[in-house]
């Protein structure tokens, strides 16, 4: 997809970041469907591709990791995007609710336990980054963390202040260690949110996917567009960028984290590991060997 402009899904590094001015329904560099359909195609080939490279010479691992909104298609893309890889090089997390373990850790524990090891790519659906979103619009949920007196006795503004910092850090660390750290936030509409709340409800083959609480959350909209906004500005930088993504069409928004994934996979410049000159002599007498076998 090289029509496709990358730098207009960046969330510039050190600056304040307002969503109104991230379109939902845009689809910049992609004419239609049939075109995103056909570009999305190409970039899993490219993609399979690219993987297969990144197992073999084992030098860099890979972290996606997917924000958004309920109903913002966060599994579809999952699925759309990945099904092209080779499932033993790939890992999905989900980061739901802490459990009573992880509530006694810090909160980049969790991460720190499942990251990727080189060669190998793995996939946050949602993240540590709740404890940025979630917990910032329901801040009784710190209650239950038994956070150090260290960590609140400043305030609840640096603790988030502090938190984005601990994360900036641990990300700097993942790319310093050849990380490669790709960020993305599905922006959805509330309007378009609204339509596939209503789906899920009207089609008995979706009731599945829906969730009463879902609607609760809906009545905080705002509350969670300025922690996304605050949280964009200050973690997005220049080693692990965040990437708005255009959501209310799922088939471009898909189409276009596909394509932000090769790219960045393939700027690594990777190959395949060379052999000596004496492993390659090793190859040819086992060639010998095996051509000269009798059937």
């Amino acid at each position: 997809m090289q029509h496709l402009d990358h730098d207009h899904f960046l969330v510039p590094t050190g600056k304040k970041v307002t969503l109104d001015d991230y379109p939902c329904d845009a689809t910049p560099g992609i004419a239609n469907k049939a075109a995103a359909e056909d570009d999305l195609d190409a970039d899993r080939k490219a993609l399979s591709e690219a993987q297969s490279v990144l197992w073999a010479s084992a030098e860099y691992s890979v972290m996606i990791i997917l924000q958004a909104m309920d109903a913002a298609g966060k599994d579809g893309t999952i699925k759309h995007v990945m099904s092209g890889l080779n499932p033993q090089g790939v890992e999905v997390h989900s980061f739901k609710a802490p459990n009573s373990e992880e509530l006694l850790q810090p909160f980049l524990w969790r991460p720190l336990r499942v990251m990727p090891a080189r060669g190998r790519i793995a996939l946050f659906n949602r993240s540590y980054y709740e404890e940025t979103l979630v917990v910032r619009v329901h801040p009784e949920f710190l209650d239950a963390q038994r956070l150090p007196e260290s960590q609140t006795a400043k305030g609840i503004d640096k603790l988030w202040e502090s938190r984005y910092n601990e994360i900036n850090t641990m990300e700097r660390w993942w790319t310093n260690n050849n990380m490669l750290v790709l960020k993305f936030f599905l922006h959805v509409s509330r309007e378009e949110q609204k339509k596939r709340f209503l789906e899920r409800i009207d089609d008995p083959e979706k009731h599945w996917k829906f969730n009463s609480g879902d609607i609760r959350e809906r009545g905080y909209w705002n509350e969670y567009m300025r922690a996304y906004e605050q949280m964009l500005a200050a973690t997005s930088t220049e080693y692990a960028p965040w990437h708005v993504i255009p959501a209310d069409k799922k088939w471009y928004a898909r189409a276009a984290v596909a394509d932000v994934i090769t790219k960045r996979i393939n700027e690594l410049k990777l190959e395949y590991p060379k052999i000596s000159a004496s492993e390659k002599a090793k190859l040819a007498e086992s060639r010998a060997s095996l051509m000269a076998e009798k059937d």
